[in-house]
């Protein structure tokens, strides 16, 4: 048995199981975003003795701990590199003070790395090699899985996805996340709000069609970088998980699809399926659990 913990921007969640794809218990609670990294660490101390107390579970029973974490991490030093939401985490050494706080082995990796990592070995990329996952969603992650394991670069991470430079339609550019994400959509939507003061509240085709426009906009800044990926690494399935992911088959997959064939490397055409991810808001703890029994099990 592991415990797998997601710490992200917004919400922690704890999760206790074997790493194969099946949960035996959850623990989710919001995060306080004024209480920091402290608070946080407050937060898994209090939940730990919680969820294992609810599963029946003793602490010796755990093999060992896997995390994944809202932002870069160090693969040599095993501390955080940067958490772009929450302060106090900057330079953390996270596995070391879980290993001390819980005396158990402790595999730290990114939040969309271990994401990731779930999605090829339970989810939609099962049995596929290499599987690249993308979450889009109040940020864009990515993270690459080759025959089953994360590609960590030389150990920073790797698969950066969010921050590909992307040429927007007034010829200057910006990063991948800045445009085609939750926040960024929405950014781009007051800004355009402002400069159309004539849209009034009931004209509801005005508010449609400029939703679509920037909806249309953030979709071929995504197929623009999908390409990119496909160019260099070829994967043989891309699943994409996060909110923005939710608006579904019609509004954001079909026409995604659509963006990508008509821009991707002739040579490469219609070598990568683009689905959506399968496992739901549980998929970083999945990861993490599927993280620890790699290196623990």
């Amino acid at each position: 048995m592991f415990l797998g913990i997601e710490i992200g921007g917004t919400k922690l969640q704890l999760g206790l199981g074997a790493g194969d794809g099946v949960m035996a218990r959850l623990w989710r609670g919001p995060v306080d975003v004024a209480a920091g990294g402290d608070g946080i660490r407050r937060q898994i101390t209090a939940a730990v003795p919680e969820l294992l107390a609810q599963a029946g579970v003793k602490r010796i029973d755990l093999r060992g701990i896997g995390v994944g974490f809202g932002g870069p991490v160090d693969d040599h030093t095993q501390t955080i590199v940067k958490s772009h939401q929450i302060h106090g985490w900057d330079g953390f050494p996270l596995t070391k003070w879980l290993g001390d706080t819980f005396a158990l082995p402790v595999a730290l990796g990114n939040d969309a790395d271990v994401a990731g990592l779930a999605e090829a070995s339970f989810g939609a990329g099962k049995g596929l090699s290499p599987v690249f996952y993308m979450t889009v969603g109040s940020g864009i992650g990515g993270g690459l899985i080759i025959g089953g394991r994360i590609h960590r670069g030389t150990g920073r991470g790797g698969a950066e996805v969010g921050h590909l430079r992307i040429r927007k339609d007034d010829g200057s550019y910006d990063i991948l996340e800045h445009i085609a994400s939750g926040w960024g959509m929405e950014k781009e939507a007051k800004r355009q709000n402002r400069d159309w003061s004539a849209v009034r509240i009931g004209e509801e085709s005005s508010r449609n069609a400029l939703a679509g426009a920037i909806v249309r906009r953030a979709i071929g800044s995504l197929a623009e970088a999908l390409c990119h990926v496909i160019a260099l690494v070829c994967p043989r399935r891309i699943v994409i998980g996060g909110g923005v992911s939710l608006m579904g088959e019609e509004l954001f997959f079909a026409p995604l699809r659509v963006a990508v064939a008509e821009r991707v490397f002739a040579p490469f055409a219609g070598l990568t399926d683009i689905v959506p991810a399968a496992l739901g808001e549980e998929v970083v703890v999945h990861g993490a659990l599927a993280l620890a029994r790699q290196r623990f099990g």
